[in-house]
């Protein structure tokens, strides 16, 4: 999660990580443990039609302080 937190070019939320994977401009995926299980399921799903690797965090707290946010973040991504 360093690279996460260290990187600007990072991707948070749903829509907008989904919209990456679909594009082909992520390779790496976060995605929290206790997030909605339509959210998982969507990430999930897309990103088993390509080659993403997907880390999966403890909770949404940890993954939205990664992302430097004052609230809890699902997913997030970094681009390429």
């Amino acid at each position: 999660m360093q690279e996460l937190k260290a990187l600007h070019s990072r991707i948070v939320g749903l829509k907008q990580t989904v919209k990456a994977i679909k594009n082909g401009t992520t390779k790496k995926v976060y995605l929290a443990k206790d997030a909605d299980e339509f959210i998982k399921k969507s990430v999930l799903d897309v990103c088993s039609d390509k080659d993403i690797q997907i880390i999966y965090v403890n909770n949404m707290k940890e993954l939205g302080d990664a992302c430097g946010i004052d609230i809890g973040a699902s997913t997030a991504a970094i681009k390429d």
